[in-house]
């Protein structure tokens, strides 16, 4: 049996807490909040969208940074194996659109409730409002942990579980990254992602609140696409945000801290080829023959954005329906197709879901998220330089690599 500190209450943390108490270690988990999984309380916009019902494969394939690394973490502890701890302590789940898993009850207190009511059942103690300062080390071994105005607590094992940097309302603060560093483990860039975008142009602006829905997104990076899918866009104040937004920017903030040029491509009707949207187009141009062409796409586009597509077409807004030519509407579908907004840049941490970068993984061991610099010190979560897109993949990374680092501990 080994004691066990867990810097991190967290959704890593507690499941690296799970599993060392499994295999009856004593475990400490040492959350510097004031209650465990804060940031779990505010995804999903608050019902927490735990994990993803799709195939483990697919899982792997949603992974954006380093995937390959998360093979033996993902076989060991899948997505059907969190929904059991979850339905084993009371909390029923169900899957939505794109194979979303969320609590029942659309309550991501649920499910820290029953997670924490797993830790009680094994004996796992927990200490609040408790922050630790340091990691201790000597010869290759980490000794303990040293908490803020305290002292030193001697353990077997470490496990940081710290978080990334992004949403440091809820206690992100980086700090595991230091603690890595002070290992000797090399730390990459750390940079927002799953983010907001912020255009070029102005007209996002005027236009703010305006969602898209059933749109498709084509995202490039110095002309060369990056990134395509398909759902629902928002405006907003500064630019860009939405879903489809969210995921694909985790492909451009890299690019953009280096200076690249990176553009989103907004097709408003994928449904229809330019053959149909040009024959659409005609056929409500026929029933308001005689209206000036700004009174003429009512019930083709959301009334909002039809002054900026008029504007991008280069059509006069007053000129009569019936004089408008072929080169004209072939612009116009051009333009409904083909919306093009230029990136400047992403919004900060604090509206980003989740860091990009992070404790490199070719210094941690695969299998079970140890270091291979000081023995018993494992990194696992969001600290770890791994980052997925959107739809409960990002906790699925931090349950698994949780898990198997506290599973792998005697």
């Amino acid at each position: 049996m080994s004691k066990v500190i867990i810097i991190g209450g967290g959704a890593s943390g507690m499941l690296a807490a799970i599993g060392a108490a499994e295999n009856y270690n004593e475990v400490h988990i040492y959350e510097k909040n004031e209650k465990l999984g804060k940031k779990i309380y505010i995804t999903g916009k608050g019902r927490c969208n735990l994990t993803n019902a799709s195939d483990m494969e697919t899982i792997m394939k949603n992974i954006v940074t380093n995937s390959k690394f998360m093979y033996s973490a993902f076989r060991n502890f899948t997505n059907e194996d969190i929904v059991s701890i979850l339905n084993e302590a009371g909390i029923d789940t169900k899957v939505e659109r794109g194979n979303r898993v969320f609590p029942v009850s659309d309550k991501s207190s649920d499910v820290i409730y029953g997670l924490k009511k797993k830790l009680d059942e094994l004996g796992v103690k927990v200490h609040l409002n408790t922050e630790i300062e340091s990691l201790c080390i000597s010869d290759g071994y980490v000794t303990g942990v040293k908490i803020k105005n305290e002292g030193i607590v001697a353990s077997d094992c470490v496990i940081v579980a710290t978080g990334g940097y992004s949403y440091q309302t809820t206690g992100s603060d980086g700090a595991g990254y230091r603690f890595a560093k002070e290992a000797g483990h090399e730390v990459t860039d750390i940079i927002p992602a799953l983010v907001p975008l912020e255009t070029r142009e102005r007209y996002p602006k005027d236009i703010m609140g305006l969602a898209l829905k059933n749109i498709r997104a084509d995202i490039y990076v110095d002309d060369k696409i990056v990134y395509s899918d398909f759902g629902e866009l928002l405006f907003t104040h500064f630019g860009l945000s939405g879903p489809v937004i969210l995921s694909g920017s985790s492909y451009v903030t890299k690019p953009l801290s280096e200076g690249k040029k990176v553009s989103v491509i907004i097709d408003m009707k994928p449904a229809l080829d330019f053959d149909a949207l040009d024959k659409r187009i005609l056929r409500d141009f026929s029933e308001n023959i005689n209206k000036d062409f700004r009174n003429s796409l009512n019930d083709l586009l959301p009334k909002n954005i039809i002054p900026i597509v008029i504007d991008e077409s280069g059509i006069s807004p007053y000129k009569k329906v019936n004089e408008i030519t072929k080169e004209e509407r072939k612009k116009l579908t051009e333009t409904i197709k083909g919306l093009k907004l230029h990136i400047k840049g992403t919004r900060d941490f604090n509206e980003a879901i989740i860091t990009q970068g992070g404790v490199k993984v070719d210094g941690i061991k695969p299998k079970n998220m140890e270091s291979k610099l000081v023995n018993g010190l494992f990194f696992v979560g969001e600290v770890l330089d791994v980052d997925a897109l959107t739809g409960g993949y990002n906790l699925q990374v931090a349950w698994s690599s949780g898990y198997a680092a506290g599973k792998s501990i005697y």
